[in-house]
């Protein structure tokens, strides 16, 4: 059996959607899977052995250009039994219609009757988690999911390791903290720069060396975090936001003692590679999408406007993220690193 997935559009989602490639590897284990996806999640896609191969999709998120689909679904037609459908916009299942894959399965969304006919009614009471939304479509309608749920595991090749950490000049003679500030989402999802650079400070003084991850527009934020810490210090933390490619970030967050990062897409790739975990959560849930390893530790405050779920702050205050101490992530990461961790 060949299935097509229609992958998502962010980072994190795309490796939670492992777990569905899990679940079909185990009901049907001969079956090859590819993956119709932006350009950028190829890094992610090569790292799971279930994916026989991603094939890039060219347009940008919301777009429609409805020749492009059409074209990109008849070049595929022919080549599979099975679609499944991820995303839950209308434009999503047309290269699957197009292709005339005889299975079409996904979420009620944006009226795709016609263009799906295999289509799901969700109730989100019976799978709160994303990752239970994503492995029922494995399955037939109202079927149980196997319990314990799987992970996802990113495979790394020490040689690309190598390369990456032979590119900017790193070595492993001291335990590194890696530090993911950033958030696609928006303000409300990211802990204070202060806060990060407490965090640092206090493993640099164990000597630790510290590592920032994040994408170019992260860059700033990583620049303010050691601008913060004293002379001595600073030089002990890299800013490789914007400086690496999401293979090499990857590359170098598996070499990670440990991981400080907001809920962002980079906080499921340190899940994925099973790096120790403080997870930092402000107007978002771990109910909904949970770092999925064994060690982590999430920290949150609660308070009574979060979760909210909106990318900036209607009060204005960002109270969940300020008020949330350093102390609470370093006491955290100070349980989490007594565990052995093996790179």
């Amino acid at each position: 059996m060949n299935i097509l997935i229609i992958g998502p559009s962010w980072v994190g989602d795309m490796v939670m959607a492992q777990t569905l490639f899990q679940c079909l590897k185990a009901r049907h284990p001969d079956c090859a899977i590819d993956v119709l996806a932006p350009e950028w999640s190829r890094p992610i896609l090569e790292r799971m052995p279930e994916v026989r191969e991603a094939l890039s999709f060219p347009l940008g998120h919301g777009v429609l250009e409805l020749a492009t689909r059409r074209r990109i679904g008849k070049s595929l037609a022919g080549r599979y039994d099975h679609a499944i459908l991820l995303p839950n916009s209308l434009k999503s299942a047309l290269v699957p219609f197009f292709a005339g894959i005889p299975v079409r399965t996904g979420w009620k969304g944006e009226m795709r009757y016609g263009l799906l006919n295999d289509v799901r009614t969700l109730d989100k009471a019976r799978y709160p988690l994303m990752i239970e939304r994503f492995m029922a479509l494995a399955y037939a309608p109202g079927a149980e999911l196997p319990q314990p749920y799987p992970r996802p595991s990113l495979r790394i090749d020490p040689a690309s390791r190598d390369a990456a950490l032979a590119s900017f000049g790193l070595v492993l003679d001291r335990p590194v903290l890696a530090l993911c500030p950033g958030a696609e989402f928006g303000e409300s999802k990211r802990w204070p720069s202060e806060h990060y650079a407490r965090v640092a400070e206090h493993k640099i003084r164990e000597g630790w060396q510290v590592w920032l991850f994040g994408s170019k527009k992260d860059h700033p934020v990583g620049e303010d975090i050691r601008s913060r810490l004293i002379p001595g210090l600073r030089e002990e933390v890299v800013n490789l936001s914007g400086e690496t490619s999401l293979a090499q970030a990857i590359d170098l967050l598996s070499c990670a003692a440990s991981v400080v990062s907001n809920d962002s897409g980079l906080m499921h790739v340190a899940a994925a590679l099973n790096r120790p975990l403080v997870a930092v959560y402000g107007s978002t849930s771990p109910q909904f999408t949970p770092p999925l390893a064994e060690q982590v530790e999430i920290v949150r405050l609660g308070i009574e406007c979060s979760p909210c779920f909106d990318r900036t702050c209607r009060f204005g205050h960002y109270n969940c993220l300020v008020q949330l101490e350093p102390r609470v992530a370093n006491e955290a990461l100070d349980r989490l690193v007594a565990r052995p961790v093996e790179v």
